[in-house]
């Protein structure tokens, strides 16, 4: 891949893409329920965040801002996340979430515990400390399952299922005396962000992001 500081640039661009795209699918007329657009926000701040983090200390040194205001920010939306559970009825994404947010924390923690010397001043110094790893060896493992899983079975489930109607074809042939018109005003971009399979995608990128952090610890 051209050496580590390469991959920390691809994590960058990951996560700020992902981050930038949901943040715009958190508008008023892109999502369909004030539940998905709470979704897509929490997911845009995971995926800048995941960007900030992962820029090359040679870049931006972000000893030592940069784990406290991690640390605040991921952890605030770790129990935010939290509280969704009792007021929402899809916990299992909320418990995602708040998995994803308190993984931030947990590699901001580390990031500013490392000592000064070990050389991780930033989750893109894609080596770790150089005389081993930092965090907790069995979290981080644990961590590096999850967020794999998730990343294939959010994958998995793009794929359109053996002889199933390509999703939205039916949408198109109830709506097409009705829904052109309306169609042509959303435009192409509006229609993208409101489309279900870039909500997955996101998620999938996510994952790789998140398992591509951890692999630094």
């Amino acid at each position: 891949m051209g050496g580590p500081p390469l991959v920390g640039w691809l994590v960058v661009l990951l996560g700020a893409a992902t981050g930038i795209s949901c943040l715009l699918r958190s508008r008023r007329a892109c999502a369909l329920t004030s539940g998905e657009r709470r979704v897509a926000r929490a997911e845009g701040i995971k995926g800048l965040g995941m960007a900030l983090m992962a820029v090359p200390a040679s870049a931006l040194d972000q000893r030592p801002w940069g784990p406290p205001l991690f640390t605040v920010v991921f952890g605030g939306m770790t129990l935010w996340s939290l509280s969704l559970l009792i007021r929402e009825h899809h916990p299992a994404h909320h418990v995602h979430l708040a998995v994803g947010s308190a993984a931030m924390v947990y590699m901001a923690v580390a990031m500013g515990l490392a000592p000064s010397g070990a050389g991780m001043t930033s989750m893109g110094d894609m080596g770790g400390m150089a005389g081993g790893s930092i965090g907790v060896p069995f979290l981080t493992g644990l961590l590096l399952v999850y967020f794999g899983l998730y990343a294939v079975w959010a994958a998995l489930r793009m794929l359109p299922a053996v002889g199933a109607e390509p999703v939205g074809s039916s949408a198109v042939g109830a709506g097409a005396s009705a829904g052109v018109g309306a169609g042509v005003a959303s435009g192409v971009p509006g229609a993208v962000l409101r489309a279900p399979e870039l909500a997955a995608a996101c998620r999938v990128s996510l994952g790789i992001g998140m398992f591509a952090m951890l692999l630094t610890m």
